[in-house]
This record gives C-alpha cells, structure tokens and sequence, in this order.
C-alpha cells in the first residue's frame, strides 16, 4: 500500500498534465486570475450559464464543451467556489463544475498556490488555503467582469480531499493540529503522513492568528475530507451552515472512520450524509479519459464493479439538489 500511496505523488503531477476528460455539458467559460495580497494571483476558472453555442475547447490538455468569454445569462445568480485536493488543478472538478453552471450557478475553482499539479512546496501548509479561497470570492464579487449578475447573499463552497479540509475551515472549523503527530505515528502509512514525512517536516504547520472562516459562505459540500480527525470532538461547533458529506467506502488514501466520519460525528448539526459503495478516493475527481488513465493509472483505476462516469451523473445531480435547496431555496 505505501507504494501505491507514494505512486500517487506523481500521478497527481501527471494530473494536469495529461488530463483530456471531455466534459460533456454546456456552460460559458472563462480563465482568470484573482488578485492575492498573500503572494501571486491565483489561478481559476470560471463555469456560468450562457446561452451562446458551446465549442469543443481545449484548456491545455482538458477539453471541454464550454462558451468561452460567452456572456453571463441570468441575474442574482448562487456562486459556488471549489477547492480542489493535494496536487490538483481548477479543472479537477469540472464536470461537477458544468452541472452547477448548467443549474444556473456560478462556479469559481482555484488553483491553489503551493499545492498543485506543478508545485507542491507549500502542501503541508494547509492554513493557506482557506485564505485562498477568500480571494477567491472577493475577486468573484468586486473584480469579475460578471460580477453584476452575482447574488453575493447565495454564496456555497465545495472541496475535496484537502480541498474538503480547507471547506471546513472557511465554514468555521478549528483544526487541532497537535493531533496530527500523534495520528501518525499510530498510522505512519496515511496519505497525510506520508506528505508530512515526504516534506521532510514534523507535522503540519500551525495556523497563524489570523481567522479564518468565510462568513459569506452560506451551504457547503465536502467530499472525502482530509485530517478530519483534527476536529473532534468539538473543532466544528461553530460550524451553522448545511453541509453534504460525502465518504468514499473503500478510501485507502483516507481510511474509515479517521477522517470523513470524524467529521460526520463532529458536525453539531447531521450532514446530509453519502457512503459511495465500492467507491475510492479518488472517484470524486471528474472521470478519467483514456489517455488520463493511461499515464495515471492511480487516481484513475476505480475498484471493479464501479462506474466513476455512472456514479458522477448520480453525486453531480446530489450536488445541485443540495445546493438548490440550500442556496435557491432559502
């Protein structure tokens, strides 16, 4: 297992690199880059509903069916920002991405400085993220060219993996960071420690004073949260906001019940939960195209008898429905 755990590392890289997923659904499109006053713009992009005639597009080795510049249709429209997981990029999640913009969301997805396809040095500081994610919105508010049609009252957040940890922290939780040394020497062989141990640290870095939850966040979807278990049993208290769970059943990367269900039994308020049967970590990322699952065969390979494409039609539905609810409905 630890070799498949450390082939990941590379398979990540591979990620966007190699990635020709055609995501199959129509939306306008934009690449952007959201001012940081913590270091350098931050890479997203950006789905919304168009009415103009989608093109097969390519955005580096992604191809999409997207509008792209097509203008915005529609007005007071929900945003919903993503974080994606260790070693990703903005285009990790973009068939989830094109629903939502199919739904008549706005959707901004970053690329998280420090922790992505192409550079991985800042991976073990996870506290950056949240912040990120603020820029995020505020460039989606005040410096997107459609930012009029924005309703800055109707504002979701979905994340995965790390992007899950960092969700919970943008929404109020408070991570005890002391409980990673402890975790990892009882299971040396979690993805998380084999980060920390990769970096060369003694275990993650601790947050600066500065806080950190997003309060214009307003409902909120998690998919196999990484370090879940620095929230229990109270670090999500503050936590007021819906949230949808969701846990991979044969997460290797992650393993039952440290992370998704610690964070399932540290909510105050019960999630709306997902157990993915026969699913594995990496099943929440869009499908794998041929030639993606030739070169990354790792976060590719799904467990027999599991349809990631089958399954994506079913959790992309799930995700509307709970921000529809959440979001439209309130």
């Amino acid at each position: 297992m630890k070799n498949f755990k450390l082939t990941v590392f590379s398979a990540l890289t591979a990620l966007a690199m190699a990635l020709t997923t055609t995501c199959i659904h129509a939306a306008g499109f934009q690449h952007a880059f959201a001012a940081d006053p913590d270091g350098k713009p931050l890479e997203i992009g950006i789905w919304y509903p168009s009415q103009t005639t989608p093109q097969p597009t390519s955005k580096g080795p992604t191809t999409m069916s997207v509008a792209v510049n097509g203008p915005v249709e529609g007005r007071a429209l929900p945003l919903v920002v993503i974080s994606h997981g260790t070693g990703g990029s903005f285009l990790g999640h973009c068939d989830t991405a094109i629903a939502l913009a199919d739904a008549g969301y706005i959707v901004a997805a970053v690329t998280h400085r420090g922790d992505n396809y192409a550079d991985q040095s800042r991976s073990v500081f996870i506290m950056d993220r949240p912040k990120q994610m603020s820029r995020v919105i505020d460039y989606m508010l005040s410096g997107w060219g459609g930012r009029e049609a924005i309703d800055a009252a109707r504002i979701g957040m979905f994340g995965f993996s790390a992007g899950g940890f960092t969700t919970l922290v943008s929404i109020g939780g408070l991570a005890d960071f002391s409980k990673v040394g402890p975790t990892c020497r009882e299971h040396p062989e979690d993805f998380a420690c084999e980060l920390i141990a990769k970096a060369g640290q003694a275990g993650i870095e601790p947050p600066d004073a500065s806080p950190a939850q997003d309060h214009r966040i307003k409902a909120a979807v998690v998919a196999a949260p990484a370090l879940g278990f620095t929230f229990s049993p109270d670090g999500l208290k503050n936590v007021e906001i819906p949230v949808q769970l969701w846990r991979a059943q044969d997460d290797i990367i992650l393993p039952h019940p440290r992370y998704a269900e610690a964070v399932r039994l540290a909510l105050p308020k019960a999630p709306d939960y997902h157990v993915v049967q026969k699913a594995g970590h990496f099943d929440f990322l869009a499908p794998c195209s041929a030639a993606l699952a030739n070169v990354a065969p790792a976060i590719c390979k799904s467990n027999a008898g599991f349809d990631r494409r089958a399954f994506h039609q079913t959790f992309n539905s799930a995700v509307v429905d709970f921000f529809d609810q959440n979001l439209k409905h309130n």
